[in-house]
């Protein structure tokens, strides 16, 4: 997906708020570029709405995302809202682009900093409830960004990488092909978020407010999503911490428990996880702009950063994860629990 750039005014966003019915325009900020679109606030009264900016020809994926949002609102998930114009259409239209209008609750995002163990735990056991009541939604195709697609976006990058990051250049060849040969397929699988990053979960207080950007949903491995998120709020001042990871993942276990081989899978997908998402970042930033490139490429830089630590070419707290996944699996645990639900393969 491309950036859409679309510019608009403070006019512009007034009849926007008033195709919606949103009431008198208080505010509306200047876009925010979030991961291949363009972000807009607006707000009204008391209430703030998220516009987002795509491009006419991703609709059948912003379809697919917008079918998520609905299934997830009418299942009481703390997700986003949409907000439909008055005429019933579900987005606004302005030549090249598609105008999206979600309603969030009042609620604070946070750096790896802000993030305290309370709020990590709830983060993991929202992820759990989202697997959980996944179960039941049987549409989504299967992953777009599997490892085959992260091959081909890496080999189709690789060729536009200046000489001069050599080292850079290595360790992406090298984990490509160590990936290719130990990456676990047959691990329990169904609806995943994709993408779950910092600026997806949002906190009112202690407690999760919202879980947002489904642009990445579909069906995969359970523990990609878990790794991803580790990888995303368990490393803190260069190195992983665990009681971060441990509370991350009780609070993902007192909804859905590991399997056995969803432990011994952790390392690899957390090291996917991070090559997946420095491979996406270098290919957005060939082509975008100044601004934009700066932000993408210290997305970049924190990716690479957290895959040296997980090839331990540097030091950075993973030979205490390395313990605590060894140990993870509670057999008694997951007996009781397949038991109870079944748990395993597409479902599990």
């Amino acid at each position: 997906m491309l950036l859409a750039a679309l510019e608009l005014d403070r006019k512009a966003l007034s009849d926007v708020a008033d195709e919606y019915g949103l009431g008198r325009l208080v505010d509306g900020s200047g876009a925010i570029e979030q991961r291949g679109f363009r972000r807009y606030r607006l707000v009204t009264g008391k209430t703030t709405y998220n516009m987002d900016v795509y491009l006419v020809d991703d609709e059948v994926d912003l379809r697919r995302e917008m079918d998520v949002m609905a299934f997830l609102e009418k299942h009481s998930f703390a997700s986003p809202r949409l907000v439909v114009q008055r005429s019933g259409r579900p987005f606004a239209e302005r030549g090249d682009y598609l105008l999206v209008v979600t309603r969030h609750p009042q609620a604070e995002f946070c750096d790896e900093a802000g993030l305290t163990e309370k709020r990590i735990y709830r983060s993991g056991s929202a992820i759990g409830e989202f697997h959980t009541l996944c179960r039941s939604y049987k549409k989504g195709a299967d992953s777009r960004m599997g490892f085959d697609q992260v091959f081909e976006t890496y080999a189709e990058v690789r060729r536009r990488i200046p000489p001069y990051f050599k080292k850079i250049v290595r360790t992406f060849d090298e984990e490509t092909e160590y990936l290719g040969n130990y990456l676990e397929t047959k691990l329990p699988k169904g609806f995943i978020h994709g993408g779950l990053a910092l600026d997806c979960i949002s906190f009112k207080g202690e407690s999760v407010a919202c879980i947002s950007d489904f642009w990445d949903a579909s069906r995969g491995k359970y523990v990609f999503d878990l790794a991803t998120a580790v990888n995303a709020m368990c490393f803190v001042d260069g190195s992983y911490s665990l009681d971060r990871f441990t509370a991350l993942m009780a609070g993902y276990e007192s909804i859905r428990t590991l399997s056995l081989a969803e432990w011994d899978s952790f390392p690899n997908e957390m090291r996917f996880a991070a090559l997946k998402f420095g491979v996406v970042s270098l290919h957005r930033f060939f082509d975008a702009g100044r601004e934009e490139g700066e932000r993408i490429n210290n997305d970049f830089r924190r990716y690479l950063e957290r895959l040296r630590v997980l090839r331990r070419e540097v030091e950075g707290g993973m030979e205490s994860l390395l313990m605590a996944m060894a140990t993870g699996y509670d057999y008694r645990k997951y007996q009781r629990v397949k038991g109870e639900d079944g748990e395993g393969g597409e479902g599990g």
